[in-house]
């Protein structure tokens, strides 16, 4: 890999590792030859993965079934991910839920599910996260979360959605706030447009503003060393979600969205 593609972390745990955004991204960091921690409730797909990230130069790999969502125990699952490693110098965070707005409309489980998904179990590893990597001797340890350009505006098709994502996405950016001030942690909040992705499966996917999951784990791998503490992906949906959020009410209530 180029020099701007080697992530300057070594030892990193992948929260949702059996997404599709979160495998190409471990690809790439196997490649340049880091230590992995993989978390996911698939057992079977986890070792898949890890067979494969060996062959890809991955130097050591630990796995960790757990169900990210109704753990209780986050602090002890990352620590046993940093034992097996030998720290954690990042923590990376993937996993999430689309979940349905029609439903969500109608349904106070379905709205509970999608923030306690997206928000709620996120937030408690990031707080998690920040104990673990602050212990790491690399010069800039890393936590990134992904969250979505849904989170820039509440618009009727993903409002519940773009709502839990709107708070990780501060999450993130206070927690960069705090660590600029307290230590050398660097804090990523990683807001991606649309990937062709299982999560996706269900949905036209054609045009130019469709990414795949290996452009995308570039822009992370690439974010996770430089840049400010929000990162779009893929670049131009900065510009686009410009546009959207300053569009007057006026006119963006007689836009579908």
């Amino acid at each position: 890999m180029s020099g701007e593609m080697k992530s300057i972390c070594r030892k990193i745990a992948i929260l949702g590792a059996t997404s599709g955004i979160a495998e190409a991204t471990a690809r790439l960091l196997a490649a340049d030859g880091c230590e992995l921690a993989l978390f996911g409730r698939n057992e079977e797909r986890l070792k898949a993965i890890a067979d494969d990230l060996t062959l890809r130069g991955a130097r050591t790999i630990s796995l960790h079934t757990v169900d990210l969502v109704s753990s209780q125990s986050k602090s002890a699952e990352l620590e046993k991910a940093s034992q097996a490693l030998g720290g954690l110098d990042g923590v990376l965070l993937f996993y999430g839920y689309l979940g349905d707005q029609t439903t969500a409309n109608e349904s106070e489980a379905e709205v509970r599910k999608i923030i306690d998904v997206n928000f709620t179990s996120a937030a408690e590893w990031l707080t998690a996260s920040a104990e673990k990597v602050s212990k790491s001797d690399v010069a800039k340890p890393v936590i990134l979360g992904v969250s979505s350009v849904a989170a820039d505006r509440g618009r009727r098709s993903n409002y519940a959605y773009g709502a839990a994502k709107g708070g990780l996405s501060l999450f993130l950016q206070g927690m960069a706030h705090r660590m600029a001030a307290e230590s050398n942690i660097r804090v990523v909040s990683m807001k991606l447009g649309f990937v062709k992705t299982p999560m996706t499966a269900h949905m036209e996917r054609s045009g130019p503003l469709w990414a795949e999951p290996d452009a995308i784990a570039k822009s992370i791998v690439k974010a996770m060393n430089k840049g400010g503490p929000v990162q779009y992906a893929p670049w131009f949906w900065r510009w686009i979600m410009l546009a959207i959020r300053t569009t007057p009410a006026v006119i963006f209530n007689k836009v579908n969205l």
